[in-house]
This record gives structure tokens, sequence and C-alpha cells, in this order.
């Protein structure tokens, strides 16, 4: 976080990003002719593409996940029962903690026994931080909502004994006094680690290094701390920190570094990974309203966030430079729209609206990522709850789910699909000086066979006529659902938790072509059954 991401005829389903038809504007609109061919298959989507993200920043841990066991929110073992159900729904993959740039002021011993050190927290506010949600609790969290560890270790004011000791608390399963404290603390068992981050930002917040004085940390880090979990199930993928934008030369120059160390590395430290973090940020500070803005500004943001696509290319070139078998994944661990605070509220705690515009920004990014599914393997939405582009937003005991709840629950069937190619003329839709693909659409088949297609309509104004054509598959019927509203703005709110929601939506099937008649600025899943 800165502190200034068995069945032969395959069934098919269709996700579409549309809404309803702008006051006075003619609903004819040019037909566009959509084909998967399901012969030719790409990357498998590695299903923690839709991973979250966990910080301890404003309410997005205490009050968003941890209300205490006396709370008379129900609760188990502290943790809200409701947001649980919620996230397990979702089926997380991953969610990163403790940050952000949290993470490195965090230290681990003050969350963990029956004595917690009350700190501050420096990055976001100098609040008060109690250390009642730490390890324990975290992996507690993750075991409810059936999700796996991506563990942000303390590489700016921590020390590399402290992360090892760490490791070493949470993954061994023999009787060292650190494995011993962890079964006082209630867990006899060793916990597994999916996925390690060995620092956050640390050309910025996580220590205004240079690309070699981090490498020379990375390399320490990747060395000493270690996963002892005997499972041979349970590695650890070690994370590195990557860019943190697009093709300037202080970019570029950072993934070049750490990839030609990486090539030319000895025995004793390796990587998985290399992170990326990238805000639909058009200007900084954010100054663009989250609820109660116009077109203009919803165009402006989607181009913005479209330039993920070319950020992602700029870096994967490097690193196919050094790395042509593509062993190192780019985690874009940190992503998602990033707007004015809301009015109000304290700006430290980055707390922002969620519209239909954010989850046809998730869309897009996605499908950017799905794009790039040999190289992506990963990514981190920011932030789970109650922060900048929320999942869920929540206020004492209510709870409400937002738009880009529903995309990444419309998008389940991705995890872990192999891509298909999609082939289409976009089209395009204009505002102002901002011109923009009209539609966007991936495909992917999953494990048992069924294909899934995903189609995005940018326009806000007009509805498209989307004609598919699949090879292989003979349409009989197709049904689904579509998420809709009538504004770029509209948001759910806990008077009105339903203004943005998922109904039902029924395609056309004749001669085993597939037509969908979708509105603008909407999201639609459509089942297509032989």
């Amino acid at each position: 976080m800165r502190a200034r991401f068995a069945h032969t005829a395959a069934a098919l389903t269709i996700l579409v990003l549309s809404g309803a038809s702008h006051p006075g504007v003619a609903v004819a609109q040019e037909r566009i002719d959509l084909t998967v061919d399901v012969s030719r298959t790409g990357a498998k989507i590695d299903r923690n593409i839709f991973g979250q993200f966990a910080e301890h920043l404003g309410s997005g841990v205490y009050g968003g996940i941890w209300v205490g066991p006396e709370s008379p929110i129900p609760n188990t073992r502290g943790i809200r029962n409701d947001v649980v159900a919620a996230l397990k729904a979702l089926k997380v993959p991953n969610v990163r903690w403790p940050g952000g740039c949290f993470a490195d002021d965090y230290h681990w011993r003050k969350g963990i026994g029956p004595t917690r050190s009350v700190t501050l927290n420096p990055s976001w506010g100098g609040v008060v931080e109690p250390n009642s949600f730490g390890t324990h609790e975290f992996m507690d969290f993750l075991d409810q909502i059936g999700s796996g560890a991506y563990l942000s270790i303390n590489l700016g004011s921590g020390s590399v004994q402290e992360a090892a000791e760490w490791l070493e608390y949470m993954t061994t399963a023999q009787p060292t006094t650190l494995g011993k404290e962890r079964a006082a603390n209630g867990h006899p068992a060793a916990y597994k680690v999916a996925l390690l981050g060995i620092g956050n930002e640390s050309w910025d917040c996580g220590g205004n290094m240079s690309p070699a004085a981090y490498l020379t940390q990375l390399k320490d880090y990747s060395r000493f701390v270690r996963n002892f979990n005997p499972d041979t199930t349970a590695r650890t993928l070690k994370i590195a920190v990557g860019p943190g934008g697009g093709g300037e030369a202080r970019w570029t120059e950072w993934t070049d570094t750490i990839m030609r160390a990486w090539r030319d590395r000895q025995w004793s430290w390796d990587m998985d990974g290399l992170s990326l973090h990238n805000y639909t940020v058009p200007a900084w500070p954010p100054s663009y309203k989250s609820v109660g803005f116009g077109e203009a500004e919803y165009a402006q943001i989607l181009k913005k966030t479209l330039e993920m696509d070319d950020i992602i290319k700029t870096h994967s070139a490097i690193m196919d430079r050094y790395d042509p078998e593509k062993k190192i994944a780019l985690v874009v661990d940190e992503w998602g729209g990033w707007y004015a605070p809301l009015p109000g509220s304290n700006p430290a705690f980055l707390v922002q609206q969620n519209s239909l515009r954010d989850a046809i920004l998730a869309a897009l990014n996605l499908n950017i990522f799905a794009r790039h599914a040999d190289r992506v393997r990963a990514a981190n939405i920011a932030q789970m709850i109650n922060v900048l582009q929320a999942m869920i937003i929540t206020d004492k005991e209510k709870m409400v789910l937002t738009p880009t709840y529903h995309v990444f629950k419309m998008y389940i069937p991705f995890q872990s699909a192999t891509f298909v190619p999609v082939t289409f003329d976009a089209g395009k839709y204009t505002n102002g000086d901002v011109t923009l693909p009209r539609v966007d659409a991936i495909a992917a088949k999953d494990a048992s066979g069924r294909l899934w297609l995903a189609v995005t309509n940018l326009d806000p104004n007009q509805p498209a006529e989307i004609v598919a054509t699949v090879t292989g598959v003979a349409a009989k019927s197709a049904t689904g659902t579509t998420l809709t509203a009538s504004r770029v703005d509209a948001v759910n709110t806990f008077d009105a938790p339903t203004t943005v929601q998922p109904k039902p939506f029924a395609a056309t099937v004749q001669a085993g072509r597939v037509t969908l008649r979708v509105a603008p600025k909407s999201v639609t899943v459509v089942s297509i059954q032989p």
C-alpha cells in the first residue's frame, strides 16, 4: 500500500458488463460478432489473481474483520460471521497481510500471546494499534474463509533474524522453542504460508531504497527466511519487491536489476515472483470522486485503468529477457481504483464508495490479468474491506456488499480455468477527448471442459448486440444473471444494499449462435446449455 495490486460437449457461460440505457439515446447499435475457438487454448488462469488485501489501515481490520470475542456483533473467536460468510462465497485464494506500508512497521511478537503490546500505526494516521489481531487471529480468519496466507515480512524496520523467527514460529512441526511457543499460544500444528512478500514498496514507504540496495536485502531474506513445514505441498513462494509503475526509467531499471540478478544468481538465494503495484489514479493526490461523478470522470478513470495492459507488457518484456521460460510470476499485489476520501472521513483511512464504475474497472483488470496468464499468476485488489476498492463495507453491526464484490463472485468460474482466445472488433466509445474500446472480452475453459466467456460493455449510453459463435459447442439454451444500474455512479448503501445487484438475464439461441442484447455499463453471467 503506498503512503502517498465430464461432459464431452462444452457448456458456455457469458459474463457481460452492461446496464440500463441512457434516457433519450437511441438503442440501435451495430452488431458485434464474437468468435471463440475452443481448440486454441493458452495458459492456465491462476486462481491467485483473485487474491485480496487486508492491511491494518482505517477499519479494514478492526471493525471490518475483527470485533473481538466479547462483541455483540455475531462472531467466531472475534472474527465477524457476516464477513466470513461473504468472503467464503467468493472462494478467496489468498489474503495479503499485514500490509502494505504497515508491514514495514510491524513486529510480529507484539501480536501473539495473551498480553499484546499497544503501539501506534505511523503509516496510517498515527492511530493506536492494539495488536489484538495478530498472527493467530489472521490464520484463524483464513481458515474460516477457506483461503491461503500471503504474508508480508518487515524488511524496512525489522531484521532478517526477526523474519526468520516468525516463519519458524509459524511453520515448524518440530519441538523447538518457537514451535512450543506457538503450541502454547493455541496452535500445535504447523501453519502453511503460501506466499511470502519480501518487503513492500522498498523504493518508497518500505525504505526508499535503490534497486541495488534492495537487491542486497532480497538475497539475505531469501536465503535465511525459511519455511519449515514438513508437508511437501505447503511450499512457500517468495515474492520480491518489483516496480511501482509503468515505462518510466525508475521502474524499468528496478525490474531489470532484480531479474538480471536472479538470472545470474548463486544457489543460495531464489525467488518465485516479482510484485507490481499500479493503481487507477489519474492524478496525485487522488482527487476524483468515488460517488456523485459524471460520464466524463467515468471515461477518464477507465482510460487510466486500461493502462494496466501496457504496464504488464513493459515489465513482462524485461522479465522475458532474463526468464524466457516464465518461471518467475509477475504478481500484481496492489491494484484498484484510488479516489478522494469521502467527505467527513479521516483522510488517512482511505475511505471511498464503490460504484458500478468500479465493477467495470475490476472486470477490465481481471480480463487483462487473464490475457497475461502466462506471466501474471497472482494479484491482490486493494483492499478487501472498508478501504479503497473494497469488496465489503461495514459500520458496526451493518454490512453491505459492493458492486466489485459481485464481479469477483461472477468471475469465480475463471479461477484455474484455461485461457481461450476471443476474436472480435471492439469498436469505439468516445467522451470528449477520451476514446475507449466499446467492448472487451475474454474466454476460458474450466477443468470439467465447460467454456466461459466474459464480455464487458464500456459504453455507458448504448446497448450492444453480441452474437457469439463458439466452435465445438452445440448451444440450445442460455440463461444467467446481469449486474446493472441506472447510473455509472450507482452504489450500494446500508439503506439500499441492492441498488447494484445481479438479476436474472436471458439470452437467445438460434442455429447454434448465442445472441446477447446487453444494456450499457453492467455485468452479466449466462450459462449456455447444449
